[in-house]
């Protein structure tokens, strides 16, 4: 397999550009999606930068603290997009190697999410309210049903490639080893279930009612906190999306770093994702509510293509 070696030295300027850059489109993308909600809904609804002007009109006032609350809620907001902003760096955004180079790589990015999803459900428990705690244990126990979906099917690439390195699964993909096709499609499919998941989307969230499931920790935040925290929020969702499409489908990413194929990489990613944001928001207005106790039977059906992928590398090998 031609890998290319990019020194990560030379590439540490691209990483702090692609995490600022995804953070600053993450709300347009969330705006996009709102819109097209209630389009579907045949409602006006807000604009695309409605996001950013709520989160400007939040960095604005002051934050209240519940009297209980410790430095776990008070930090939260900022561990939460911090650590989100730190695997944005090593994503195979427009490179076909992470730009953080051996750093880059997939052991490491599911331990950061892990810690991602560690803060936000601690900081519901660190409030003393009743409602947080409730919403962050039903966090705690989706990271449960979900992590191992996306952990197995990422592994299983991984196996595919023979490397954890983030580049070197994409480049495997983008070459598509035809022997490895059912495995790398089973995999990619029970990826895409996740990723699904961990964007917050109907059946397994509500777009009007986010505290009732996922988001009830957000409940006791306000003011600058609040907006630093939907800003994370949005962020996620466009780290764990562009994970997904990183690995899976990595074509147009450069392989040199010129800037004619930079800005042909550009280009496609933010296509990409756009198209992959339409995608989910349809799939998102086309369903239920799905109630909570339900969700586990659902996932399991993502675990199913995890482990048949699994299979199917073990019989192909």
């Amino acid at each position: 397999m031609n890998f290319p070696v990019l020194m990560s030295n030379a590439l540490w300027p691209l990483a702090l550009i692609q995490a600022i850059a995804l953070l600053a489109v993450a709300p347009l993308f969330a705006g996009f999606s709102r819109v097209m909600r209630a389009r579907m809904h045949n409602r006006q609804g807000p604009g695309v930068l409605q996001e950013y002007r709520d989160m400007a009109k939040l960095l604005k006032r002051q934050s209240v603290a519940p009297a209980a609350s410790g430095a776990a809620f008070r930090s939260m907001p900022y561990l939460l997009t911090g650590g989100l902003l730190v695997i944005a760096t090593a994503l195979p955004m427009v490179t076909l190697a992470s730009p953080m180079g051996a750093a880059g790589d997939l052991i490491t990015v599911i331990y950061l999410f892990a810690v991602v999803r560690f803060v936000f459900a601690i900081a519901g428990l660190d409030t003393g309210s009743p409602f947080t705690g409730i919403g962050a244990s039903r966090e705690a126990v989706l990271g449960v049903l979900v992590e191992p979906i996306l952990l197995l099917g990422l592994w299983v690439a991984a196996l595919v490639a023979g490397s954890t390195s983030l580049g070197a699964i994409a480049d495997c993909v983008r070459h598509w080893p035809v022997s490895s096709s059912l495995t790398l499609i089973l995999a990619g499919l029970a990826c895409a279930f996740a990723t699904y998941i961990e964007m917050g989307k109907l059946p397994f969230d509500m777009a009007e009612a986010e505290q009732e499931l996922q988001e009830g920790p957000l409940t006791e935040y306000s003011g600058a906190a609040l907006g630093v925290l939907k800003m994370g929020i949005s962020l996620k969702q466009l780290v764990v999306l562009q994970l997904f499409l990183g690995l899976f489908f990595p074509f147009g990413l450069a392989q040199h770093i010129t800037p004619l194929n930079l800005l042909i990489a550009v280009v496609l990613c933010l296509l990409k994702l756009l198209i992959a944001v339409f995608l989910v928001a349809l799939v998102e207005n086309s369903v239920a509510r799905l109630r909570f106790l339900k969700t586990s039977r659902t996932t399991w059906a993502g675990f199913g293509l995890a482990f048949l992928a699994l299979v199917s590398w073990l019989v192909a090998g």
